[in-house]
């Protein structure tokens, strides 16, 4: 009987703590939101909201920074140039919890619009976002994110 009521005693917590992660699960999937949205309006500055102050960012071609002011500025040029009429969204997002507070996230992704360093149209591309995000103070944001491009690309010419 101590079993039984022990068991009812606890399933409060269970309940509590799947509401917690289908709310922190809900909170990294608006990070994802205005991580895309920012892309799409090709605003640096927006983009680089999403990431922490000390943030490390690596791109697709092993490029990167680290730093919220570096992430953007790193950004910027690439929004106004080869990023200017791109459109990115997820197709998938699965997140693994290794603490309450930080959290692996794979998202994968889709691009149309991009173009080469000569304003040339790139062929649709897919890729894989991979994210380390923490929480503070109630607040979710990307601490290391690498992106692979799983697109099959043509041969230089």
């Amino acid at each position: 009987m101590k079993v039984v009521a022990t068991c009812l005693l606890l399933l409060p917590l269970l309940s509590m703590a799947q509401t917690n992660t289908e709310t922190d699960e809900h909170a990294i999937r608006e990070v994802m939101d205005r991580f895309m949205d920012a892309w799409n309006r090709h605003d640096a500055k927006s983009f680089a909201a999403v990431f922490s102050e000390d943030a490390d960012f690596t791109n697709v071609r092993g490029s990167g920074a680290t730093g919220r002011a570096k992430i953007e500025a790193f950004h910027a040029p690439v929004f106004a140039t080869i990023f200017s009429k791109s459109h990115q969204e997820y197709t998938d997002i699965k997140t693994r919890f290794l603490r309450p507070d930080i959290a692996a996230v794979d998202v994968r992704w889709k691009m149309t619009g991009a173009m080469d360093p000569q304003g040339n149209p790139r062929p649709e591309r897919e890729g894989l976002l991979n994210f380390v995000m923490v929480k503070n103070d109630a607040r979710w944001q990307i601490v290391v994110m690498h992106n692979l491009e799983t697109s099959a690309r043509p041969p230089p010419k």
